[in-house]
């Protein structure tokens, strides 16, 4: 069995503060992705018994970035999708294993107005052909925060936030797409009723106290993958972010 975990931890060096140490430590995943880790090079010295860390920065100070700790050891490693548009911002690692690929991604905001949402449009794009260029020579397993809500149970108000970012028919329609050119959300794969499962709230009018939430954090599988599937679950109890982890087991 492989234990692997997401969470955007909305700031690696405020997650620590608030307990990430001690989460990693009793969860103990073989692999760990995070997302939104707000860190350039040098200001953080971390290091994890067990664990090889990657890191991927944004040129941009205290933004975005991503990391992975793991305990197995990748054939290679490779940072951004290789599109300088892209890659400025630190929001892909990609893994190779034997037998399968992992990319760990911190897909952009469309932000208040939309503003983004053209861009946004851009990345999907390059992103599924990103990961189907993966798909043709071995499975792929991708995960982050996709900074979307894929079906209106996926969050508390979807009437309300039909033209916000992350719920936009837009942004709704290339997670549809991106799914149906061979991949499972591999929560909904096991729970694909349930309701209240939320990845994300807002800091806000006691957003989480109330769970009115989002789930726009996923771990997703190519289809032929699906064998290989134990289970997938959000730790809604873990706390230090304004996201929580998400969580997949594999055989």
């Amino acid at each position: 069995m492989t234990r692997l975990i997401s969470w955007n931890v909305n700031g690696l060096r405020a997650a620590i503060g608030k307990g990430f140490l001690d989460f990693l430590d009793s969860k103990s995943p073989d692999i760990l992705c995070l997302q939104e880790i707000k860190l350039s090079e040098g200001q953080l010295d971390l290091e994890l018994e067990g664990y090889t860390l990657y890191f991927n920065y944004a040129e941009k100070k205290g933004y975005s970035g991503t990391a992975v700790f793991t305990k197995k050891q990748p054939l290679k490693v490779s940072y951004g999708m290789g599109m300088e548009e892209h890659d400025r911002e630190g929001r892909m690692i990609t893994l190779e294993f034997d037998d399968y690929y992992l990319v760990n991604i911190y897909t952009p905001n469309s932000q208040r107005g939309l503003e983004r949402l053209p861009y946004r449009m851009i990345w999907e794009d390059d992103l599924r052909n990103y990961l189907l260029s993966l798909d043709a020579h071995k499975p792929v397993i991708f995960c982050g925060d996709l900074n979307v809500a894929h079906k209106e149970i996926d969050l508390k108000n979807p009437k309300s936030n039909q033209k916000n970012a992350g719920f936009t028919p837009e942004e709704r329609s290339k997670m549809t797409q991106l799914l149906e050119s061979g991949f499972i959300d591999t929560f909904r794969h096991f729970y694909p009723d349930r309701t209240d499962a939320y990845t994300w709230w807002s800091y806000m009018f006691k957003a989480r106290e109330k769970n009115v939430g989002w789930r726009i954090d996923y771990f997703c599988v190519s289809e032929r993958f699906k064998s290989r599937l134990v289970d997938a679950s959000i730790l809604s109890d873990v706390y230090g972010s304004d996201h929580c982890p998400v969580e997949l087991i594999i055989e």
